[in-house]
């Protein structure tokens, strides 16, 4: 019955390892509120897959053989969908906390990502977050990884500071506060407004860049040298 008045979290695993699956499945399954409903083995057969199914989150492996995590992330996330509801919720799975794969799989449109060897109730929060449509970007090893590849980027392959023109002066800070892993109660707390309030200026920024979610709002405040590396 609380399945009915709770729909649980659909998640979609894809790793090449099928060892791997079969220990995230376990943990992901003991849970109320969310299901493994299908697994890939591999980028290709995930796009063959994945799309019969209604999918809320999918745990992707970054580096796999014949099409990687990469490629499959940019395909899922754009490729439009026959049931009308909303892509899938990338998070990306890595061994290497500074691997610049995971770098371009968050530009190809992942939510954020997770290391292989994180804790469980690390795992299922992270699971949840995107879900609820936040982006996994407070851990510091995600930060390190923005603040690594945008130190290095070449200057063409930045978004133009003229990107942040149409934002207003209060939601340049937001959007700060936002690069340096603020939720959206510890922004309110920082700008003393209600979180009411954040939430409305998260939204205006979202819309006004163009991004997906909370991770692409960091990348760009990085690349437009809003926020420097190390600041």
């Amino acid at each position: 019955m609380d399945n009915v008045s709770t729909p649980q979290i659909a998640v979609a695993l894809v790793d090449d390892q099928q060892l791997v699956r079969a220990g995230f499945a376990m943990v992901i399954n003991s849970q109320p509120d969310m299901t493994v409903v299908v697994e890939a083995g591999d980028g290709e057969q995930a796009l063959r897959i994945l799309p019969s199914y209604d999918i809320d989150v999918v745990l992707m492996d970054v580096r796999m053989p014949g099409l990687d995590g990469i490629a499959a992330t940019e395909a899922l996330v754009t490729a439009p969908r026959a049931s009308g509801r909303p892509a899938p919720k990338v998070v990306i799975l890595t061994t290497f906390d500074l691997d610049e794969y995971v770098f371009s799989a968050i530009k190809a449109g992942a939510s954020g990502f997770l290391l292989k060897d994180t804790q469980p109730e690390d795992m299922l929060e992270a699971i949840r977050t995107v879900h609820a449509g936040d982006a996994v970007v407070a851990p510091s090893v995600t930060r390190r990884l923005i603040e690594h590849v945008a130190a290095t980027m070449p200057a063409t392959e930045r978004t133009p500071v003229e990107a942040l023109d149409d934002l207003t002066d209060r939601e340049r800070e937001v959007l700060v506060l936002i690069a340096r892993g603020f939720t959206n109660s510890e922004i309110a707390t920082e700008l003393f407004v209600a979180e009411a309030t954040v939430k409305t200026h998260v939204g205006r920024i979202l819309a006004k860049l163009g991004a997906r979610d909370r991770v692409q709002l960091v990348v760009t405040a990085y690349e437009t040298g809003l926020v420097a590396p190390g600041a």
